[in-house]
């Protein structure tokens, strides 16, 4: 009797350890691990296969860096990185959100800003309106009744701030444009003007630049209308949840990344970054005060 009861025991600590090893075994992988890798969510810009390659080359980086693991993916539009974001658990760790959605996944509490981005020497850039010389088009107010390319409706250079412009010039954009077609990114809104299936369409400056290769002479047929006030940069942004040591670690790296011949080339592969500079959120508040003084709420505005 007492031999069976020995037997009993040793079945039930054997089950016990096996039940320990299987619990300790699907315990997530630390975040960082290969197993688990840190995920960067990138959005359109530009032609999609370039800012994908880019972003890949940059997290190689970064991991000969620092060992972590980062898997990078390019978001088809703005709000699928913030719903990504805002994921439980997330679905994205980091970002590089432009400046209009980055505010709306601030505001929902889901990204918290670090690093901005640097072109041509300056941490803001501004956007433009375009539209074809010959289209007869040459102040805003001619809009009226034209079709409009924009890359994204959250594309703050190429929608927020010159659909703000057009109000501010009269033009109801829910209803004085004959049509408002969604291009995809800046290059395509060019492409869109350009090939003459929009009348009109904003993007950064300059993003005419980014398809002279396939369309020569676009800097003479494409002319430019209005230019907007400075908007802050896109950059690197972290889910809230990313420890501060972590953060500390992939923001130090990148630093010093940019500052190689090979990551500047990644990075402006990527996004035409040729540096980056620490901003927290504070950084972004002018473009807030544009957007109070407009009268109009972020809900308002992502329509």
């Amino acid at each position: 009797m007492k031999k069976n009861r020995i037997i009993l025991i040793a079945i039930a600590v054997l089950f016990l350890c096996s039940a320990l090893a299987i619990a300790g075994g699907s315990k997530e992988a630390p975040l960082g691990s290969e197993e688990n890798p840190i995920i960067w969510a990138f959005v359109p810009s530009g032609e999609m296969e370039r800012v994908a390659s880019g972003a890949q080359r940059v997290a190689d980086l970064l991991h000969d860096e620092t060992g972590l693991y980062f898997s990078t993916n390019v978001a088809t539009e703005y709000a699928g990185v913030i719903e990504a974001l805002a994921s439980d658990p997330p679905e994205a760790h980091m970002a590089s959100l432009a400046t209009f959605a980055y505010v709306m996944a601030a505001d929902r509490g889901v990204a918290e800003a670090a690093l901005v981005s640097v072109r041509y020497g300056s941490p803001t850039y501004n956007g433009q309106i375009i539209t074809r010389a010959d289209s007869g088009i040459t102040k805003v107010s001619d809009l009226v009744g034209k079709s409009f390319a924009r890359p994204d409706p959250l594309s703050t250079s190429g929608w927020i701030i010159p659909m703000l412009t057009m109000r501010a010039a009269g033009i109801n954009t829910d209803s004085d444009l004959s049509q408002v077609v969604d291009a995809g990114s800046h290059d395509s809104v060019v492409a869109a003007v350009y090939t003459g299936d929009a009348d009109a369409g904003a993007t950064y400056v300059d993003a005419r630049t980014r398809i002279e290769e396939d369309y020569p002479d676009v800097m003479e047929e494409i002319v430019v209308i209005d230019v907007t006030a400075d908007i802050p940069n896109d950059g690197v942004q972290f889910h809230p949840s990313i420890p501060e040591d972590m953060r500390n670690t992939i923001v130090n790296a990148l630093l010093k990344i940019v500052a190689t011949d090979e990551g500047k080339e990644a990075l402006k592969e990527a996004y035409q970054w040729s540096g980056l500079e620490k901003h927290g959120d504070s950084f972004y508040d002018p473009f807030r005060q544009v957007l109070q003084a407009s009268g109009l709420s972020i809900e308002q505005l992502n329509k």
